[in-house]
């Protein structure tokens, strides 16, 4: 029999909802949830179709600004399995995400699931991680990646953990923690010190509500606790001021940059007036340093406001990200973490603002 592998279309939701009920018991995707993927952008979800009935499916969601795509449901009827549906539906989806400029395909697949895991290890899935009470009935996740655009490099990475923020304006924070913890494990961020920091580094104002982290109010939080630091940025007059509207906040916002420059100074903190290259960031990252780096989130979110990410990792082709803000019903913690942003698109994300500013902190030992 003939099987036809196609994008899903809105008269397949019958169908596709009684498959998702006879494959899974838990994690299903409800009818409403097909309908947001059927329709929305930045994602592939193919069925695979055997005389107009539909036994099968993949969901590849794409990492919006990055080159990451992930699996993020496959299923195929019982009376279909072992028959080569699911590998056909793996593959077209690795091909619909290499069109769409994606890297990288990750997934994850619980630890008992052997045949899903036999097929992914045959197609060329490397496991890279395991997600500890990953599913609804508290299984464990194995995680799995596979580059689908081949080259000849490999990744250098750092035992970064993972954070997440845990307000709307501590992402500087979050990344500062995850760069100290991964320079010293006897470094221990709580909530707590993710406040005090940026209680220690916040600009104040911003554009509206709570002040963004300064890069040298970050950098003179980690000199505090011992690390070496110093700094790049790329302009010398008084960062975010721009994104305040009063004159009377903009008076506050200058006073608390030149604070933290002269505080700085006398804490002989180094600072590069310069913009930092993507070599500057590698060399660093080569010599046991963790970047910090100030990204425009427009590229995800088209929201176009500042965010600290910590650097995790790179390639010839990609540096490697942790973001520390999951969006908000889009993405998982693993889809945060080693995020590959491809080199020609980094210089792009990495500017901020009319002033296209670009700075960065780096974390030493120390």
């Amino acid at each position: 029999m003939s099987i036809l592998i196609r994008p899903a279309l809105l008269a397949d939701l019958d169908q596709l909802v009684a498959l998702e009920k006879t494959c899974f018991d838990t994690d299903q995707l409800s009818r409403r949830s097909f309908k947001h993927w059927i329709t929305t952008e930045h994602r592939a979800l193919l069925v695979a179709e055997q005389e107009k009935v539909i036994s099968g499916y993949v969901l590849i969601i794409y990492h919006p600004g990055t080159r990451l795509a992930r699996v993020y449901s496959l299923a195929v009827a019982p009376a279909q399995r072992g028959t080569g549906v699911a590998k056909l539906l793996m593959t077209a989806g690795e091909q619909a995400a290499n069109d769409a400029g994606r890297l990288y395909l990750r997934l994850e697949v619980s630890v008992d699931n052997t045949p899903a895991i036999k097929l992914y290890q045959t197609l060329g899935y490397q496991k890279f991680g395991i997600y500890r009470d990953y599913y609804e009935d508290h299984k464990d996740a194995l995680r799995y990646q596979k580059r689908i655009r081949r080259y000849r490099d490999t990744l250098q990475h750092r035992s970064v953990h993972w954070l997440r923020q845990t307000t709307p304006f501590t992402c500087g924070p979050a990344s500062l923690m995850m760069a100290m913890h991964g320079l010293n494990r006897a470094y221990q961020p709580s909530q707590e010190e993710e406040i005090n920091l940026w209680r220690e580094a916040t600009t104040i104002f911003m554009t509206s509500g709570h002040g963004g982290c300064h890069p040298i109010g970050l950098a003179l939080a980690a000199k505090r606790r011992q690390f070496t630091v110093e700094v790049w940025v790329n302009q010398t007059g008084a960062l975010f001021i721009d994104g305040v509207r009063s004159e009377e906040k903009k008076q506050v916002v200058e006073l608390v940059d030149n604070c933290f420059k002269r505080e700085a100074q006398e804490q002989g903190i180094k600072i590069h007036y310069a913009n930092i290259s993507q070599n500057d960031l590698i060399s660093a990252f080569k010599s046991g340093a963790i970047p910090l780096i100030l990204i425009s989130t427009f590229q995800m979110d088209r929201k176009k406001a500042p965010h600290w990410v910590v650097m995790s990792g790179f390639d010839d082709d990609c540096l490697y990200m942790h973001d520390p803000d999951p969006e908000e019903g889009r993405q998982s913690e693993i889809d945060c973490q080693f995020i590959p942003i491809a080199c020609e698109d980094f210089d792009r994300m990495s500017s901020f603002g009319k002033n296209r500013l670009r700075t960065a902190v780096i974390i030493w030992p120390g």
